[in-house]
């Protein structure tokens, strides 16, 4: 064997080395996080990795592949090691502006799809409405008012809504316009910087859709090493993980229109603690919990008296 065939790996036996340095560094899912990161870097999915574990991979390749590893056994998310995200079909662009989209979120696009999608097929718009408004409150990488509009525009709403996204973040914001504009409906999409719905020449919103900052203070510490390279302020809720859900409580009766709905995320043990919240803050208000894909407690469904 020459000294160069001496230096080129097997997909296999890269898998497995870096499975292992991934997780002893603690992470839950090595094998994973391995196949991903190996697959970015050859440019192919998983299953052809899965299919092919003798193939060789040249030198080049596996020294990109071992420098992503090391960042991800420092701890660094596989999602920012190889900057993008799947997210309701579509790979967005994230890195450390904004937090990382979870699969969690996207019954929030779920929701807010289907009450559009009711709003303009069972009451259709009346002559001088205008288009159906629906606001991103705190919309960090884009992901949710991106998916969004990318659903909208297939099913060819695009010209029966316009969307809000805004966010107290400069950062992050810029990061949602990327995306926006990377996925082709940056022309759907007004951005703006704002705290919660402090935009001044916005109109009362029809549907309201938020995933705000909910973990409770004293728990992120206690977060995968991961979750402590993503924002500080896209996580910490406050003491009791609410503080920032219930300023946005607050804005409701102003940033709704009176038929209005507002889809806010939440913690999986924080829906009896939202129920009692609404209760409190906006009496009259109806409020539905809807379970994620596991049966965990994750979207709060609100409506004013009005929309009953």
């Amino acid at each position: 064997m020459s000294s160069s065939d001496s230096r080129i790996a097997s997909v296999g036996s890269l898998l497995r080395d870096a499975a292992i340095l991934i997780r002893d560094s603690g992470s839950e899912t090595p094998r994973l996080d391995a196949e991903l990161l190996l697959g970015h870097v050859l440019r192919v999915d998983r299953a052809t990795l899965l299919a092919a574990p003798e193939a060789s991979v040249g030198e080049h390749h596996a020294a990109l592949f071992a420098d992503l590893v090391a960042r991800r056994a420092k701890g660094e998310p596989v999602a920012y090691v190889r900057g993008i995200k799947e997210f309701y079909g579509l790979a967005l662009s994230v890195d450390s502006r904004a937090l990382i989209p979870r699969p969690e979120t996207e019954l929030v696009v779920d929701l807010g799809l289907a009450r559009l999608v009711q709003a303009l097929t069972v009451a259709p718009r009346a002559r001088g409405q205008g288009p159906l408004l629906i606001w991103d409150v705190g919309t960090g990488s884009g992901a949710i008012c991106v998916a969004l509009a990318a659903a909208c525009r297939r099913r060819g709403y695009a010209a029966d809504i316009r969307l809000i996204a805004t966010d107290s973040s400069p950062d992050a914001l810029a990061l949602a316009i990327e995306n926006a504009v990377a996925h082709g409906v940056a022309d759907m999409i007004e951005f703006a910087v704002a705290d919660l719905t402090a935009l001044a020449d916005a109109r009362p919103a029809d549907i309201l859709l938020a995933n705000l900052p909910y973990v409770p203070s004293g728990d992120i510490a206690e977060l995968p090493i991961a979750a402590s390279f993503e924002p500080v302020a896209a996580l910490d809720g406050g003491p009791d993980g609410l503080s920032v859900i219930g300023r946005l409580l607050a804005d409701l009766p102003a940033a709704l229109t009176r038929a209005g709905i507002a889809l806010l995320e939440i913690g999986s043990d924080q829906d009896s603690a939202v129920l009692r919240l609404v209760a409190s803050e906006l009496p009259g208000w109806s409020a539905a919990i809807h379970n994620d894909l596991s049966g965990q407690p994750r979207v709060a469904e609100l409506a004013g008296p009005a929309a009953e």
